[in-house]
């Protein structure tokens, strides 16, 4: 392959909030210093709260894709090719196309869904954490109109931690919609001790929103298995739960091309809290992929891309470092009837772990509509 040896090179692997943040701050800050490849296996980005838009029909799959063909910033390029082997020592990668060597070499490919991890899932159960998932579940809800639907949270960490709770939010306003609210119950079972384990009062006012709406939950609950033939849901405690319609949100793990690099330790790429180095001298690993105890969502992500260009920019101009990554961010979440939260959290920027929620209101459901418009021009436009 044939680029520009003056410039320093990095290569980013992943197109997700975390890859597609830092192409745009290293085009802003250091387009005369490096040139960057952005590698993904995937031809299109799409938000990750859109999948909700697709399982109700409000937006169709082609709406909610932007392709990255569309990109068009200086000094970056894109190319879609899969991934097969990392060298993290000597930052050399090989695709099903290339193969790359870099000077600074970062890792943002994200977590990716192990269905086969809960016995039965795969066979008898449905998710919204995919596109092809939202359609497939779109279209079986269309044709529910009585019983039980299990919801239950498979593993954790997992993305976007209110995203399970949207899902049943927006279902109870379905029904209600479709007038058959009273002939469905809605049931959660989550693995951990509250909806959000950062803070009491946050965690407070999901269980509140799930109890106004009649939504029965079990905390500290997973399920272990699903007996198909039989409609039952099989908890790891022991316990037998019958559903008609089951949803999980699945197992996450890192891909298997992080897991055979040496990257991952205990699961998930070890970095430093402070700046998203891994052991591994010019190799950053950030997003989903990353070990850290924060959230794994988007806008922290795109929080830690940012810290990690101006680290970049520090090493390569000899500059002080930046002020450490400190895990902030703001999460949308809907409750329906077009009214939408927001939590604000801050995981590693003091003490300990902080959270508030904003109440619901439909001033809030305009600012996420923005906030997509916005990275979306910020991203693909020159």
């Amino acid at each position: 392959m044939v680029r520009d040896y003056v410039k320093k090179h990095v290569l980013i692997l992943g197109a997700g909030f975390a890859g597609l943040e830092l192409a745009a701050r290293l085009s802003d800050s250091l387009a005369d210093a490096v040139s960057v490849t952005l590698l993904d296996k995937n031809d299109s980005f799409h938000f990750g709260f859109s999948k909700l838009d697709v399982l109700l029909g409000r937006r169709t799959k082609h709406d909610v894709l932007m392709r990255y063909g569309d990109i068009s910033k200086e000094g970056v390029e894109f190319r879609q090719e899969s991934v097969t082997t990392i060298d993290p020592e000597n930052r050399r990668v090989t695709t099903d196309k290339d193969s790359y060597e870099a000077d600074v070499l970062v890792v943002a490919l994200g977590a990716e869904y192990d269905l086969a991890a809960t016995p039965g899932f795969e066979e008898g159960g449905f998710e919204y954490y995919s596109l092809a998932g939202a359609e497939r579940l779109r279209e079986a809800l269309g044709e529910f109109d009585s019983g039980t639907i299990m919801i239950g949270v498979l593993g954790h960490p997992f993305k976007c931690p209110p995203a399970p709770f949207e899902g049943a939010f927006l279902l109870h306003d379905r029904f209600v919609q479709r007038g058959i609210r009273d002939s469905v119950k809605i049931r959660m079972t989550f693995p951990m001790a509250a909806p959000v384990s950062v803070t009491k009062e946050v965690s407070q006012m999901f269980v509140r929103a799930l109890d106004e709406r009649g939504i029965e939950y079990a905390p500290q609950q997973r399920v272990a298995r699903l007996d198909v033939g039989e409609r039952k849901a099989e908890l790891a405690s022991g316990e037998s739960v019958p559903y008609d319609l089951f949803i999980g949100i699945p197992v996450h793990r890192v891909p298997e091309v992080v897991a055979s690099s040496g990257l991952a330790v205990d699961g998930w790429v070890a970095v430093d809290h402070a700046n998203l180095a891994t052991r591994f001298p010019d190799v950053y690993a950030l997003g989903d992929v990353a070990g850290l105890p924060t959230a794994k969502a988007g806008v922290f992500a795109e929080a830690a891309a940012r810290v990690v260009a101006q680290d970049i920019a520090a090493r390569l101009g000899g500059g002080e470092p930046p002020p450490p990554y400190e895990g902030a961010g703001n999460c949308y979440v809907e409750f329906g009837g077009g009214l939408v939260g927001k939590v604000e959290a801050n995981f590693l920027g003091g003490p300990q772990p902080t959270a508030r929620l904003i109440e619901p209101s439909s001033e809030l459901a305009v600012e996420k509509k923005a906030f997509e418009a916005t990275r979306k021009e910020r991203w693909f436009a020159s």
